[in-house]
């Protein structure tokens, strides 16, 4: 590929969407497949700058791309784990962090707000370090360092050793067992954006461009990617797809689990279909006025089991509702 290889492969992204954005399931495959070409060019062009890789590691990715749950766009959300505790490992990889950052930029994936990519030294570490920095997060136990906790057991290997991210992933669990570290999680994700007022309407937005619209992100999927999340941990569950969460859940621990499973598929295809895909922050939005009477009436039933499943969640975490 030429110097303008990112930007061809944001020309590939484009022309393929069109033909997966019906397909939530075929729609991330994609954006795998291009992320995956992203991160196979930078380790080539750091390669020419600073010699091979030194060690190694594992680039992986959080969010909704870890959650295997990315819309027609998504932004950015990945870290790096390396095998090899050195200045020149770490020098070689922080590097690498930057110019994937830059490559996923130029390809269409918009930067982090929170900044959490592999460019920032936080989320770009060797394995001692990454153990020591989720230990850490786990005594400081602040609001931000268990968001960055509920961040990272959403993390998915796509390029290279898939072990580490794993052998992460235990360290969390292990301390949600015996440090009470549920109940801080639930306490972190307490807050719950209604979509539905007290007489049946849509709580839309009031003001700003997307006045009038359905944050659908905030009061639908939330809802269930949290509780579903906490219920993992709980059970031990190391999957990261909602849908895989979910399939792996007992019946016991949740009944009607089927039932959610279908919403949550359902609540996919309605972002796919109806939101606004001009971007990525307006395709959260969804213009409820476009619905028919029929997925109206569906649509509110999709949010209110997801409040019910929240609902759920805190009795099963042990919190009173």
């Amino acid at each position: 590929m030429s110097n303008d290889c990112y930007s061809e492969i944001r020309d590939i992204l484009n022309q393929q969407k069109r033909n997966v954005s019906h397909d939530h399931f075929e729609l991330n495959h994609l954006h795998d497949y291009i992320m995956h070409q992203v991160v196979k060019i930078s380790i080539s062009r750091v390669n020419k700058m600073l010699g091979p890789t030194p060690s190694p590691f594992s680039f992986f990715v959080m969010g909704s791309a870890g959650r295997f749950e990315q819309g027609i766009w998504s932004d950015q959300d990945h870290g790096i784990i390396y095998d090899e505790n050195t200045q020149k490992a770490k020098e070689f990889f922080l590097t690498l962090g930057k110019e994937i950052s830059e490559g996923l930029f130029q390809a269409g994936y918009a930067y982090c707000d929170g900044d959490v990519m592999a460019s920032n030294p936080l989320w770009c570490k060797s394995l001692l370090e990454w153990k020591q920095q989720l230990t850490d997060w786990i005594a400081e136990s602040s609001w931000e360092s268990i968001r960055h906790l509920l961040i990272f057991i959403d993390g998915r290997s796509l390029y290279g050793v898939r072990t580490y991210i794993d052998q992460l992933r235990k360290v969390i669990y292990y301390s949600s067992q015996k440090d009470n570290l549920l109940t801080r999680m639930l306490n972190n994700t307490m807050h719950l954006k209604r979509g539905i007022g007290v007489f049946g309407q849509f709580l839309v937005e009031t003001h700003g461009i997307y006045s009038g619209m359905l944050n659908l992100k905030e009061t639908a999927l939330i809802p269930y990617v949290n509780s579903i999340r906490l219920l993992a941990i709980k059970e031990n569950i190391m999957a990261t797809s909602t849908l895989s969460r979910l399939h792996n859940l007992s019946e016991i621990v949740l009944p009607n689990k089927k039932i959610y499973e279908e919403q949550f598929i359902k609540l996919l295809h309605y972002r796919l279909k109806f939101c606004n895909h001009s971007d990525y922050k307006s395709s959260h939005f969804l213009a409820v006025e476009k619905l028919s009477k029929e997925q109206k009436r569906e649509m509110k039933n999709i949010i209110k089991i997801g409040t019910q499943l929240y609902q759920e969640m805190r009795k099963l975490a042990g919190k009173e509702v």
